[in-house]
């Protein structure tokens, strides 16, 4: 019985410290009348509650709103006073789908 709690309470912690598929910086490109250029995120996931960064050549901004539940997640981001909401999917350990007005983009994770 002793090593039955031992295990069980081993297994707890350890899923209590692993970290969420989406912690980490991620890559992807978008497609824009203009051309293409690289969108760089970095998230990071405390709870259901999701933070981190927006990066591309023109800029930076924070993750505003963000939610995780499950394999979905949301955020918003507000760049050059305009408010973009994102919705996205997470495919595999090394791919995510995003969501937004303008279309669809996937990312990968960078390692």
């Amino acid at each position: 019985m002793k090593i039955f709690l031992t295990v069980l309470l081993l297994a707890g912690s350890l899923t209590t410290f692993s970290q969420n598929v989406l912690d980490g910086s991620w890559k992807g490109n978008r497609e824009t009348p203009n051309g293409t250029f690289e969108v760089n995120y970095t998230f990071k996931v405390e709870g259901k509650e999701l933070t981190g960064t927006w990066k591309t050549q023109f800029g930076e901004a924070k993750l505003e709103n963000g939610k995780v539940a499950g394999k979905k997640f949301s955020y918003t981001i507000t760049f050059n006073d305009r408010k973009i909401e994102y919705t996205g999917e997470v495919v595999n350990d090394n791919e995510l789908a995003l969501k937004n007005e303008m279309g669809e983009m996937k990312l990968n994770r960078v390692k």
